[in-house]
């Protein structure tokens, strides 16, 4: 029986280590740490309607199935052995060992995170943190993954690339965290590492049927989506920054008011650049600035000051906004720009973390002392985010490869849908429902006739038992889902 009671402040008591040796736990802090976990859960279905909405109708509810799919697969995968190999007490200096295989044994002794909230508040908040990452990292296979593997792909990806970057990072065992490696809210373990895996996926998988061509030449399909898939992120990301003080304190109020400048800061930032080549206000610019502001600030958040965030903010919008056109000049296909903003946003926070982390924030919670970055002095920092970014991003490439190889190999597993799918869409392909009821009466881009043609074309002229060719166009039948079709064959205009 767990012995825990409450003491004359109202604070729990638990004596997990016998009766002499009790410890303390004030319910705001695990109260603070519960709510952030359910902002941070908040998020990865905003990552799915921003995706949904950056992509073309036809492709637009398999994003928002993925986003709840991989969150189930990834929720279990951490139950049964993700948080032990990151979190386990016996860790090597890589990654984790199964002591707490199944969760066994967390409950009420302190977490390795901080001995101001029990191992099991500490273990649901960073479970969200865990199925988030592969959410964020499978925008590489948008438009041309199938969904069954991927969610093998994000079982084998988190137990072999996330849990072990995040147990150098966040572990006290790990390596990175010896190193002196500064990473507040996960730079690191979730933005490099998503950031890297798309670009690698998206190489793996190919390009989209059309790439290069004005088939692809869309605007993203609801903006209204965008919008709203930005929204849930900010909001959520109070929670993602602010709950990674883990305790309600002063560093917990600083990162949330250090989030909340960056992502306006970059919003701005993002949307005056696309304006200066556009001459337009755009929404879809404004939501990816604040999404990028976001990714710069958070290894810094806990310590760095407001100033620092406003700086953090715009060198990371304007490093994010330029990467987004090495897909060109390098001619990959990164359909969603994980690699641009996740990817290059996370590297340039780190390192702008080397140059502004300050002591002075670090104490505000009473406990963390470290040596600072360029502004203390410290400028050693520099180069150990350096290298740490580094590994980061060179063992997430490797890996995330190894695994794409051994998936597709798989029987039944390959990872890249049929030409076919492509052209009817993923929606329509692999999960048999349309995200709008209205999506047969515009094709995006490409209409059942086209599709009618791409059949006849693999198939070719075949003689039927009459002598007549089957290939040979047909008189049109009318049926209710084809007959408002090919009003014109897209919606869009160029982007």
């Amino acid at each position: 029986m767990v012995n825990v009671t409450y003491d004359a402040s109202g604070s729990i008591v638990s004596y997990w280590d016998g009766p002499d040796d009790p410890q303390v736990y004030n319910p705001g802090d695990i109260a603070w740490i519960l709510a952030s976990a359910a902002l941070v859960m908040i998020m990865c279905p905003g990552v799915g309607y921003l995706y949904s909405g950056l992509l073309r109708r036809k492709n637009a509810l398999s994003m928002l199935y993925l986003s709840f799919a991989v969150y189930s697969v990834v929720t279990f995968q951490w139950f049964f052995w993700g948080y032990s190999l990151t979190f386990s007490e016996t860790a090597s200096p890589f990654i984790g060992d199964l002591k707490h295989f199944g969760m066994i044994g967390v409950l009420d002794q302190p977490s390795p995170g901080s001995s101001k909230i029990p191992a099991i508040v500490f273990a649901i908040y960073q479970s969200m943190f865990a199925a988030i990452t592969p959410i964020l990292a499978i925008g590489g296979s948008a438009e041309r993954g199938r969904l069954g593997p991927l969610l093998i792909f994000a079982f084998m990806w988190a137990t072999l690339v996330y849990d072990p970057v995040a147990t150098w990072t966040w572990n006290p065992n790990g390596w990175g965290y010896k190193f002196g490696a500064l990473d507040f809210a996960g730079g690191g373990p979730v933005h490099m590492t998503s950031g890297t895996c798309s670009l690698v996926m998206g190489i793996y998988l190919g390009k989209r049927r059309g790439y290069g061509t004005e088939k692809l030449a869309y605007r993203p399909h609801s903006v209204s989506h965008v919008v709203l898939g930005t929204v849930m992120l900010w909001f959520g990301w109070f929670g993602f920054n602010g709950g990674s003080a883990l305790a309600a304190n002063f560093r917990a109020a600083q990162a949330s008011f250090v989030t909340n400048l960056a992502a306006a800061v970059g919003g701005l930032t993002w949307l005056f650049i696309d304006y200066i080549y556009t001459r337009k206000w755009s929404a879809v610019a404004l939501c990816s600035g604040c999404i990028t502001g976001l990714i710069g600030i958070t290894p810094a958040a806990g310590y760095v000051g407001s100033p620092a965030a406003v700086a953090i903010g715009v060198v990371t919008v304007v490093a994010a906004n330029y990467a987004t056109k090495l897909k060109h000049i390098f001619k990959y296909d990164d359909a969603l720009d994980v690699f641009a903003t996740h990817g290059i946003g996370g590297f340039v926070g780190a390192l702008l973390t080397g140059l502004f982390a300050d002591s002075r924030v670090t104490s505000f919670d009473g406990l963390t002392e470290i040596n600072g970055g360029w502004i203390n002095k410290y400028y050693r920092q520099l180069g150990i985010q350096l290298a740490n970014a580094v590994t980061i991003v060179a063992y997430t490439a490797v890996m995330t490869l190894i695994i794409l190889v051994i998936i597709d190999y798989i029987p039944g597993c390959s990872l890249r849908a049929s030409e076919e799918a492509e052209i009817i869409g993923i929606d329509e392909d692999q999960c048999g429902e349309a995200g709008y009821d209205y999506a047969y009466i515009n094709r995006d881009v490409e209409n059942p006739t086209e599709h009618a043609e791409w059949v006849k074309e693999k198939s070719g002229p075949t003689t039927s038992s009459n002598g007549s060719i089957t290939g040979e166009p047909k008189e049109k039948k009318s049926t209710p889902e084809l007959e408002s079709v090919v009003v014109e064959p897209t919606d869009r205009t160029t982007a």
